[in-house]
């Protein structure tokens, strides 16, 4: 007998499984350091242990599985070669494949429960748990001793453990976010010294300063944007924030400048950190400035998201997992303006990689310090997963204007990699020929850049806004991911995904021949290193040129169509389609082309298996059914392939049978007994019938005679013929009202009418 388990003997066995789980548990240390060496060497002076009875809030995160698979999913995702081109995987694709376990996470729901944790949240993608403890808690459960200590080059102190945790779990945690808050990030924004003389000349603006809009103009319309020019329309993106904003600020903004802003803006608070931001107490220039950069690149997107939080590991989940409400997709562009020092670089891997698999691409700002030193608090600009986006000085050649001159700004970040990140494989090729000091071993920034001087029209703080005051790599990591918008909205509707992790397309657009015409090449000024031609440590690329380098990030590509889209025809008939290939992007070459989806009766051929482009290549498609061709609606599917670019098109055959039809005049008519009624029966030819039609009648009155006048009738094909119906009563017919039907056979086929007859 089978009997179901009652609530509290599943209870029982949950509770049963849990214990069993920390039973066989030992204290393991995490894939990441948290420690800060400041507090083992003694350059921080411990004050006094951290109160017991704080509550703490952390993020508890699990390790990626399938490391190495994932390494070289990534790699043939992004190579134009592979049959993996581009064709990136959903959240859920991601989980599966290489997101921690349901048993895996479900063990550290457990353990985090049974140690005293509350959960506050679990995520999507099983990789982050959100809990909350006391102090005296998370030194049990993570055996440390948390301590309050002098920060050594800050006027302040600062929380942290005093060792490596090593929970009781029977695998490695990741990482626990929230343990320390040794490096508060910061904006990379700075705000000129009263002796900086504003350069702004040709700006927008008030006092010449350059507005968002003024940015579109310069790197993307140069000049006037037509009416047919790129938006974002049907994108999302996303802003890293650690807090949030006051939207009155936004609304000032785009009133004093007379603009009008129209893209719905999400606050998704990632963490429960809020979302307002009143000054004194909270400060929005950096918000207000990411916001404004993105949507005057991009002023039609479908959505802004602020990804509000107070830790990156709460802020980047989100990322991954957050889908807009007003497009039912992640957000393919995402910035961060902030920076910070984590305890270890790697700390944040397991998000890029999976924006990288997702089709998402995060854009960093380089810092502001000028060069990179080995002390430089940059991160994460210098991960090999994000686009770091150096700073410029630029001019127009006028007001809202188009781009004219640029030289590397002085204080822009860029160098070799402070974190030590390993060099990855699309930059290799760059670093081995860089006029400047490349490495080629770590990892090299920036990647891009843009304009970042003191040239900016900026509200904040619900106060009187400010023009040329401020200036920094903050401003122009957004606009290149408002930048990305409109790239992503025109692969999208070429048929293209969006275009994901840029780098490995950047960089192949730095060597190509396009280059000087795709991209702004910076070849004067310097941040520490010189501005030179082609890559370089204070630009890296350089800046957008126009529309230039939207296609050619997209890449070359073919579009493929046919023509017409149904036909109809007779089964022993032919059907005849034009299939084109037009090559996208600047694409040559051979394009070959497949049929599917031929009936087995029928006979397809193309008049030509491959055509050259450009320009434009067709083939016809030529179908001939047979006989035995069945009637019914088909389905050919043409494809497209050259190297890793496959296109797909449809056509429809719909093969129909000869028939004919019936009608009567009248169809319905009075008789009185004893005299004839008479109908005039039409047979129809129908896709092109022919033959003989013989007519029969049912359900004629009693006493009364029914009859065809000629029976049988001769159809021509597409004509039609006629025949008298009759019916002759007699005095004995009983009066009533009939249905007589009327039926024409020929052959197999076989068609009905009715027609009605009263006896009065």
């Amino acid at each position: 007998m089978i009997r179901r388990l009652s609530l509290s003997m599943l209870t029982i066995v949950t509770v049963l499984s849990v214990v069993n789980i920390v039973c066989y548990a030992r204290t393991q240390p995490l894939l990441t350091r948290h420690v800060r060496e400041v507090t083992v060497n003694g350059q921080a002076k411990l004050l006094e242990r951290l109160p017991g009875s704080q509550t703490m809030r952390l993020v508890l995160v699990l390790p990626l599985r399938n490391q190495a698979q994932l390494d070289e999913f990534l790699k043939e995702l992004y190579d134009p070669s592979s049959t993996s081109y581009r064709k990136f995987l959903t959240v859920d694709e991601f989980t599966r494949l290489f997101g921690p376990t349901p048993e895996d996470y479900r063990t550290v729901v457990g353990w985090a429960e049974t140690n005293g944790f509350k959960v506050l949240s679990t995520s999507r993608n099983r990789v982050n748990l959100d809990v909350m403890g006391s102090v005296a808690t998370i030194e049990a459960a993570l055996h440390v001793k948390m301590g309050v200590y002098q920060h050594p080059t800050e006027n302040r102190t600062f929380h942290a453990p005093d060792r490596e945790p090593t929970p009781d779990l029977p695998f490695q945690l990741w990482h626990i976010a929230g343990l320390d808050d040794y490096s508060i990030p910061h904006p990379a924004l700075v705000r000129a010294h009263a002796e900086v003389t504003s350069e702004a000349t040709t700006g927008s603006g008030p006092s010449n300063s350059f507005l968002g809009s003024d940015m579109r103009a310069a790197y993307y319309c140069n000049g006037t944007c037509t009416a047919g020019a790129l938006t974002g329309s049907g994108q999302s993106l996303g802003l890293l924030e650690y807090y949030g904003t006051d939207l009155a600020d936004l609304t000032t903004y785009y009133t004093n400048v007379g603009q009008t802003e129209a893209v719905p803006i999400t606050l998704l608070s990632t963490d429960g950190t809020s979302t307002s931001c009143v000054y004194p107490s909270c400060d929005d220039t950096e918000q207000t400035i990411d916001m404004t950069q993105a949507l005057g690149m991009a002023p039609g997107m479908a959505n802004l998201v602020m990804f509000v939080g107070s830790s990156d590991a709460a802020i980047f989940n989100s990322m991954a997992t957050y889908t807009s409400t007003y497009t039912g997709q992640l957000c393919a562009q995402l910035s961060s303006s902030w920076t910070w020092y984590p305890a270890d670089p790697s700390t944040d891997n397991p998000y890029f990689t999976e924006f990288a698999a997702q089709g998402q691409n995060l854009f960093q700002a380089a810092g502001d310090g000028a060069r990179w030193t080995s002390s430089s608090d940059i991160y994460p600009a210098d991960d090999p997963y994000i686009t770091s986006v150096g700073g410029t000085d630029l001019e127009t050649k006028s007001a809202a204007g188009p781009w004219m001159s640029e030289t590397a700004w002085s204080d822009g970040g860029g160098g070799i990699s402070p974190d030590d990140f390993a060099i990855p494989y699309w930059q290799l090729e760059t670093a081995g020929t860089c006029i400047n000091p490349c490495s080629t071993t770590y990892r090299n920034g920036p990647d891009v850049s843009a304009n970042a001087n003191f040239t900016f029209y900026v509200c904040a703080d619900q106060e009187a806004c400010s023009a040329n005051e401020y200036g920094g790599t903050s401003f122009a990591a957004p606009m290149w991911a408002g930048y990305l918008a409109l790239v992503n909205q025109q692969a999208v509707s070429e048929g293209y995904p969006t275009l994901g992790f840029i780098n490995p397309s950047l960089y192949n657009v730095g060597w190509s021949s396009s280059y000087d015409t795709d991209m702004h090449d910076i070849t004067s000024g310097s941040n520490g290193y010189p501005a030179t031609t082609g890559y370089d440590l204070a630009t890296g690329w350089g800046s957008p040129n126009g529309s230039g380098l939207i296609g050619a990030l997209i890449g070359p590509g073919i579009f493929l169509s046919a023509s017409p889209f149904s036909q109809n025809v007779l089964y022993g008939g032919s059907a005849s389609y034009t299939a084109m290939v037009t090559p996208l992007n600047g694409f040559s070459g051979t394009v070959n082309l497949t049929l599917s989806g031929c009936p087995s009766t029928a006979t397809c051929t193309l008049s030509s298996g491959s055509v050259t482009v450009p320009p434009a290549g067709n083939s016809t498609l030529t179908v001939q059914t047979t006989a035995t061709t069945a009637a019914g609606t088909y389905t050919l599917t043409i494809t497209a392939t050259s190297g890793s670019l496959t296109e797909t098109t449809i056509v429809k055959l719909v093969v129909v049978a000869p028939n004919f039809s019936l009608s009567a005049n009248p169809t319905a008519t009075s008789v009185i007994p004893g005299l004839t009624a008479k109908y005039t029966i039409t047979a129809v030819s129908v896709n092109r019938f022919s033959g003989s039609v013989t007519l029969a009648a049912t359900g004629c009155p009693s006493n009364s005679t029914c009859s065809f006048s000629p029976n049988p009738v001769s159809v021509p094909a597409g004509g039609s013929a006629k025949s008298t119906f009759s019916v002759v009563t007699t005095r004995s017919t009983p009066p009533g009202r009939y249905t007589i039907t009327v039926t024409g056979t020929s052959g197999s086929l076989k068609n009905s009418i009715t027609v009605v007859l009263t006896v009065v």
